[in-house]
């Protein structure tokens, strides 16, 4: 049970950089948009992707990024969800402490997923309001 621990902390503590990265790359620190995609961002490949969706030589494109970043946070909370679930009709192996960090891990994810979703509309309404 303690490796699973570890396992789930390390993930929350992986969004929480990604986050951390969104944040820097949306707010023109880490070269805008195009940064999404480097290391430690949304593509996690070291590819930098455009606004159009190519990928750099070797990176996953953009948009399987987000959607491979959503069926993870959907993983998280449905294992949350079955958790919670055994631990109510009192599984011995569902234990209060390993569904309460199940829980902090799906929380932290949707919370990465929201914000990393305000920040790209953000950007769109930054980019359509550009005067021509």
């Amino acid at each position: 049970m303690s490796d699973a621990i570890h396992s789930v902390l390390s993930q929350i503590r992986s969004y929480q950089s990604q986050v951390g990265a969104i944040g820097a790359a949306a707010s023109g620190q880490a070269g805008g948009i195009g940064a999404l995609g480097g290391p430690g961002g949304i593509g996690g490949a070291g590819g930098t992707n455009g606004v159009g969706g190519a990928a750099g030589v070797g990176g996953a494109s953009f948009g399987e990024a987000v959607g491979n970043a959503l069926r993870k946070v959907n993983s998280l909370q449905a294992e949350t969800r079955e958790l919670q679930g055994a631990f109510e009709r009192g599984d011995p192996n569902a234990d209060l402490a390993r569904v309460m960090v199940a829980a902090q891990a799906s929380s932290v994810a949707f919370r990465a997923t929201v914000e990393v979703r305000n920040r790209l509309v953000q950007a769109y309404q930054d980019v359509m309001n550009m005067p021509l």
